[in-house]
């Protein structure tokens, strides 16, 4: 009976079209459940497993060149490109906007200043302006660097265990020192801890000037000065490590970057 058999069971597994119909709808089944798997193999290891590779290479390679995150899109607004010696606090007087808002808006960090080529969003304004620096800085005048170097501490950093209200400027010992922009004396004294000689010029509108660490201080309190005039000399006071010039900008008595001022 057995030997019989051996031969039909033998042609159904080498001509699947002769085997009984029972068997040929198995058959079928797995055929159809073996591509199903295979199709979902090719998936995965297929057009998902590129798309992850190129998610990969996107974001390393954005990690290398990004240096601070860029505006988000936004629907009500604009976008104004930044141009030589625009700084943020002049584009907020062309579009009267505060600064703050741009800072915020636009996730300025307090160590960086904008750049030419900048993108910088506006909020809630719909014209982009053509910006006329005289024209800002004859209806406002601009600050200026209060001396030339290099900046060695940035605003908002922290320096013996007390964060920069301001930024320290590198600069050789006796070099002068100017009014950032035209005011009036409102202080002037030989020590303050931490700052040792200092120097406060109120501007109006509720702009202050603070100069610190100087070997010399050159004017009294009531003097008027203007932009540019030389009120003391760069030392090594204070909590200077080196000749350096420590500079503030205040609003209403509060800190502000100098960066978004200075050109």
């Amino acid at each position: 009976m057995v030997e019989r058999q051996l031969p039909k069971l033998a042609a159904w597994v080498r001509f699947p079209s002769l085997a009984p119909e029972p068997q040929k709808r198995k058959m079928s089944e797995i055929a159809k459940l073996t591509k199903t798997q295979n199709n979902k193999r090719s998936m995965v290891h297929g057009p998902w497993s590129m798309v992850f590779l190129l998610f990969l290479v996107l974001l390393l390679s954005g990690c290398a060149t990004l240096t601070y995150p860029p505006p988000e899109e936004r629907k009500e607004g604009v976008y104004h490109k930044v141009k030589k010696n625009e700084t943020l606090w002049s584009i907020s007087k062309a579009y009267r906007v505060s600064l703050k808002t741009l800072a915020d808006s636009n996730r300025i960090p307090n160590a960086d200043n904008i750049s030419v080529g900048q993108l910088i969003f506006i909020p809630k304004k719909f014209k982009k302006i053509d910006i006329v620096l005289s024209e800002i800085h004859s209806k406002y005048e601009s600050f200026i660097w209060p001396v030339k170097g290099n900046v060695i501490s940035h605003f908002g950093s922290t320096k013996f265990a007390t964060k920069n209200k301001g930024i320290d400027i590198s600069a050789p010992f006796g070099e002068n020192i100017v009014a950032s922009r035209s005011g009036k004396i409102t202080y002037c004294s030989d020590f303050m801890k931490g700052y040792g000689k200092i120097i406060i010029v109120d501007h109006g509108s509720g702009y202050q000037t603070i100069y610190a660490y100087n070997s010399l201080n050159l004017v009294r309190v009531g003097d008027y000065v203007k932009r540019n005039q030389v009120i003391a000399k760069v030392g090594k006071g204070g909590r200077a490590v080196k000749p350096s010039l420590h500079f503030e900008i205040r609003k209403e008595h509060e800190p502000e970057n100098p960066f978004y001022y200075l050109p």
